[in-house]
């Protein structure tokens, strides 16, 4: 099935979706990698606080490269995803309700994606040229000293994504 979604995603958005479908996703997305989750996750333990809410948001593991003249963003394709793992359900438990990035995940994130009823989407790894077609704006919203690595808003439009998770526990890389 092929799906348009807007963002940001609610439960009843997703609870349809199921392995293979196509999704394409319009609005906002937060960008970020593993520096950032740590950050969130510590600040989230040290205090209680963190500098964004992620109530209905879907995260890209990607770090951008540089903008080449007249583009909003450079080459943007995903990142492996395992590295997140450790602190993928914490930020489920936040209120994250899908990610995207590449390659499989744990069975920690597996079970949190049915506990939390979260999807967790794959993008195409070399396809990152394709990606930054499908990207309106880019602003960095957090930890800018990280540089690439920052906390990233990035506005996109027919932002083509495959369900390699749902929120039944099914995974595209049990095929």
């Amino acid at each position: 099935m092929r799906y348009d979604l807007n963002l940001p995603l609610n439960r009843d958005m997703i609870k349809d979706l199921v392995v293979g479908d196509e999704v394409y996703l319009n609005g906002k997305l937060l960008v970020g990698r593993d520096q950032v989750h740590l950050r969130l996750t510590t600040e989230l333990e040290r205090d209680g606080k963190m500098p964004v809410s992620l109530i209905g948001e879907t995260i890209f593991y990607m770090g951008p490269a540089p903008a080449p003249q007249g583009f909003v963003i450079g080459s943007c394709g995903p990142t492996t995803s395992a590295r997140m793992d450790p602190f993928a359900p914490t930020l489920m438990r936040e209120g994250l309700i899908a990610m995207i990035g590449k390659g499989p995940r744990s069975e920690s994130v597996r079970n949190s994606l049915i506990d939390h009823g979260c999807v967790y989407f794959t993008a195409f790894g070399g396809c990152g040229a394709l990606y930054a077609q499908c990207v309106r704006s880019v602003r960095v919203i957090a930890y800018e000293d990280l540089g690439p690595e920052a906390l990233y808003e990035m506005v996109v439009e027919d932002f083509p994504v495959i369900v390699a998770m749902d929120a039944f526990g099914a995974s595209i890389y049990d095929r």
